[in-house]
């Protein structure tokens, strides 16, 4: 039987048997013919081998043009490659800490609880702060009073951004770790001719280096046909733009591209470029309902790849 050990089509168990008996192109080629629609969480995964190429290198770029149906697997980075909301979420705190940053009188400080609203509601940091700033005040800090101009509004966020990035270095040297089945069902993706692959961040450029140097490792990365981080594009997710601009560079179309996401702020962006998803939840987006909104499959973590694979080789 041919090998199958990635994740992509989202189906029903029965469906799913189905794409064991697949080739990889085949269940890929039906995967791709799916329409978004609501499925029981039992939903089982369809497996199929795929991999992309370094655009750097002659040899991969080779490898690719030769390749007469081409598809891509894009991986948001936060929540999908590392969980990393508890980790921004301190550094946010650190920062309003060092600016003394106080709304009438009381300190600016994000809960757990309320993280994932914003989480949820609100994709980049800079817009997450805006957003809580123009919804519940904006505050006074050590740059001086209650910022009343806009460019002083600015000013406030970009030193709060910086100060917030700096901190989230040092915490992600210090326990970030790759979430279970992402770097195999990376790696995997790699090897295989005829697939495209790319992570697609809503982070800022400095924060996401970090990260993806850290756990993802230069050399796999140097291997990855896009990477993409939030400064790239002029607006964040859910708007579908950094998502489109991935099936721009890489030359495959929407509609043969699949996300891998954790909420419903990229879920949207996914399928608003036109493009499949799949969710691996966190502990935060875990009730969400992603299946209403469109999703293709929802799984707790990539790891469940390796467990449905081994039945289909």
């Amino acid at each position: 039987m041919l090998g199958a050990r990635i994740v992509l089509a989202a189906m029903a168990a029965e469906a799913a048997m189905a794409f064991n008996c697949m080739s990889p192109a085949t269940a890929f080629r039906s995967l791709s013919r799916v329409h978004s629609h609501p499925a029981p969480r039992s939903a089982r995964l369809g497996l199929l081998r795929m991999a992309g190429g370094s655009p750097m290198a002659a040899a991969d770029e080779k490898r690719r043009e030769g390749s007469a149906d081409k598809f891509a697997l894009l991986f948001d980075c936060d929540g999908v490659i590392v969980l990393t909301e508890e980790l921004h979420r301190l550094a946010y705190n650190g920062a309003f800490q060092d600016y003394s940053a106080e709304i009438n009188g009381q300190p600016v400080n994000w809960s757990v609880e309320y993280y994932d609203v914003l989480q949820n509601t609100v994709g980049g940091g800079k817009p997450k702060m805006k957003w809580h700033f123009n919804n519940n005040g904006w505050p006074t800090s050590k740059l001086g009073g209650v910022p009343s101009s806009e460019d002083d509004q600015n000013r406030l966020i970009d030193e709060l951004q910086d100060k917030k990035t700096e901190i989230y270095k040092k915490i992600v040297n210090e326990v970030a770790e790759a979430r279970p089945g992402v770097l195999s069902l990376m790696d995997e993706a790699i090897k295989t001719p005829g697939i495209a692959v790319g992570i697609c961040s809503a982070a800022t450029k400095a924060g996401f280096e970090q990260v993806v140097n850290s756990v993802v490792g230069t050399e796999r990365l140097s291997k990855l046909d896009v990477v993409i981080a939030g400064d790239d594009v002029p607006r964040k997710k859910p708007d579908p733009i950094i998502y489109q601009l991935a099936s721009e560079r890489i030359g495959v179309p929407p509609s043969r591209c699949i996300v891998v996401e954790d909420s419903l702020v990229g879920l949207r962006a996914a399928k608003g470029a036109g493009m499949k998803c799949i969710i691996t939840y966190t502990e935060s987006t875990k009730d969400q309902d992603f299946y209403g909104e469109g999703a293709d499959a929802v799984v707790a973590d990539l790891s469940q790849v390796g467990r449905f694979a081994s039945h289909a080789d």
